[in-house]
């Protein structure tokens, strides 16, 4: 997906899931979006979190 649609997917997962949600890369213009503690792939390829405790 996009990167402006992943980051409101990610936003909206990490509000209503009250959990920390990643952007990951997957290549130059797909991006992924995963739940931190399930996300096992490259720490490099992040290139956001969500953490909806964070103020």
């Amino acid at each position: 997906m996009p990167l402006n649609l992943a980051q409101s997917y990610a936003w909206n997962l990490a509000r209503t899931m009250m959990a920390c949600i990643v952007i990951f890369k997957i290549n130059e213009q797909i991006f992924g979006v995963a739940e931190a503690r399930e996300y096992d792939g490259d720490p490099l390829s992040i290139v956001r979190e969500y953490d909806p405790f964070d103020r």
